[in-house]
């Protein structure tokens, strides 16, 4: 089965806490604080291999989740760092964030890397909290929590050339042909239910070929398979646009390179812009002055350049490869996509949202407030004072006030609930 288009769940793994500990040995009469700092959590890593070519892994394994630091422990030892987790994608797989919709990554070749979520860093412990006035704080920090975010992967094949034409106008049996493919082919429409790759020898030069299932009219509204698979032309430098010259579905060869060439533009303007070789196949079902009548007719209503093969009779294939090659070698490769600058990995440290729960009370949240009572236990008289006095000073008193904040209003924050005093 062939996948190129799936949505998964990453995160990057949690902080761990510090730890709040106070050294004890007979060799020490006061002791002191020596709690140490938590583990930093696994980033989640995406990383391009040339040895995958669809993202069928991705069918039933849509969650991934970097490993969580460890808590900080006594005699001041961090934490072990939790693992990163590695994601293997095809080369050529861009990679949208579905919040957005903005691309954040196009792995484009063999081993590019994109670390798409860095995991939380880990709290402080207790030590860190040791000052001139704080000999023995009793508290130290919870880790830093991250979140999950929904991402879509799509392959966008990469090869050199494109093949593109109705179902049966021989597209896999030239591919098969040409390249070192073995494509399943059968005279019947949507033989091909997925993209397929080989490796073109010329003159000692290699070139890529693509097999793209066939289109139909209305492809790019959705019509047929096509659809699916039009997102693999956009990577190529050369279509070469089969056309089935002997008409031996019954249908008109001009109308049908119309009608492939509009479906190619509908779906993407750029794709006009990507050169384009017609090539009329299975000359070798009809005889010579039919072919040449047929030749005329296109020369008249439409007059672009054109190679006549027969992959039966091996007629007219070794002068494609060869112009194909050549019509290369005068086209720059794609380029990755240009990623517009976006922080997908952004921590949120600055919102402060006020709610009322249903029994009025004043509900605080947002990534400021997560960020500041990290390191606050109310148990401890110091922290608690310096809870108190950070709330007045980061304007939440006062922006509460404005909500209504009174003398005995209850406020909660995560699960700290206070009642207010002035």
């Amino acid at each position: 089965m062939f996948l190129d288009r799936v949505k998964i769940t990453i995160k990057a793994g949690d902080g761990g806490n510090g730890s709040t500990s106070f050294l004890r040995n007979a060799m020490t009469a006061k002791g002191g604080p020596d709690g140490g700092k938590g583990g930093k959590g696994g980033d989640v890593i995406f990383v391009a291999s040339k040895n995958i070519n669809s993202l069928i892994d991705f069918r039933y394994h849509k969650k991934f989740f970097a490993e969580n630091g460890q808590n900080g422990s006594k005699r001041l030892m961090t934490g072990a760092n939790g693992k990163d987790i590695e994601i293997k994608v095809p080369c050529g797989t861009v990679i949208y964030d579905c919040e957005t919709n903005k691309v954040i990554a196009d792995l484009f070749n063999d081993g590019d890397k994109f670390i798409a979520l860095k995991g939380g860093e880990g709290g402080h412990g207790n030590a860190y909290y040791k000052s001139s006035i704080k000999q023995a704080p009793h508290y130290s920090q919870t880790g830093q929590l991250t979140k999950q975010r929904e991402v879509l992967l799509e392959l966008k094949t990469i090869a050199d050339v494109g093949l593109v034409g109705f179902p049966n106008a021989g597209k896999s049996t030239l591919l098969s042909t040409i390249s070192n493919a073995n494509p399943k082919i059968a005279n019947y429409p949507f033989t091909t239910l997925y993209p397929n790759l080989g490796v073109c020898q010329v003159k000692g030069q290699n070139f890529i070929v693509a097999d793209i299932p066939g289109l139909i009219e209305g492809a790019s509204l959705g019509q047929g398979l096509g659809h699916y698979f039009l997102r693999h032309v956009e990577r190529v430098r050369l279509i070469l646009h089969l056309v089935d010259i002997s008409e031996s579905d019954g249908r008109n060869f001009i109308e049908d390179f119309k009608i492939i060439n509009n479906e190619l533009f509908a779906y993407n303007n750029e794709l006009a812009k990507i050169p384009q070789l017609i090539v009329f196949t299975k000359i070798d079902l009809i005889d010579s002055s039919t072919l040449n009548e047929k030749l005329e007719e296109f020369n008249e209503k439409i007059g672009l350049p054109y190679i006549t093969i027969s992959c039966a009779t091996y007629n007219g294939v070794e002068n494609l490869k060869n112009k194909t090659i050549e019509l290369l070698s005068k086209i720059p490769p794609k380029p990755p996509i240009e990623i517009e600058e976006f922080d997908f990995d952004k921590k949120d440290i600055d919102t402060i949202n006020i709610t009322r729960d249903d029994e009025g009370a004043f509900v605080l949240s947002g990534g400021k407030i997560d960020n500041f009572i990290r390191g606050i236990v109310l148990s401890d008289t110091r922290s608690f004072a310096y809870f108190q006095q950070s709330l007045q000073e980061m304007g939440i008193i006062d922006m509460l006030k404005e909500r209504g904040l009174k003398e005995g209003s209850i406020v909660k924050i995560k699960d700290i609930t206070f009642e207010y005093t002035e």
